[in-house]
């Protein structure tokens, strides 16, 4: 990922309303809602809404279809993670197995973490708990 990209996704959600809107679009995974239930779900006017989809559209954090007259949004989960990769990978100067003790303190899944080198005697295998 490019470091405008994150800033732009960044950007995107400095907004309360669309960090709402994100966060519930991720809930629903690859259902996604049609603009009319997230407007009634976080009740908001659909015409602030619409504002700010189009702004996390743009940005690339949601997807959209068309379904006959509606519109379902759904989470662009791997630019999410796309997006925690970036901000983790140089975690510990490169060397992520140093930060076992940091591992257990997050409440991260394991999935969503920087993969840990095989050569480390640190190494939690994902699954484990720390």
């Amino acid at each position: 990922m490019e470091r405008n990209l994150a800033t732009t996704i960044f950007e995107s959600l400095a907004s309360g309303v669309r960090l709402d809107v994100f966060r519930l679009l991720v809930k629903k995974g690859a259902e996604g809602l049609v603009a009319g239930e997230i407007a009634s779900t976080l009740e908001l006017p659909p015409t602030n809404l619409s504002f700010h989809l189009k702004a996390l559209t743009q940005a690339g954090l949601l997807t959209v279809t068309q379904e006959g007259r509606f519109q379902r949004y759904r989470a662009n989960i791997p630019l999410m993670l796309e997006l925690i990769n970036y901000l983790t990978e140089e975690c510990c100067a490169g060397h992520p197995e140093q930060c076992a003790d940091l591992r257990a303190a997050s409440f991260c899944a394991d999935a969503v973490l920087p993969v840990e080198s095989a050569d480390s005697p640190t190494e939690i295998q994902q699954g484990d708990s720390a």
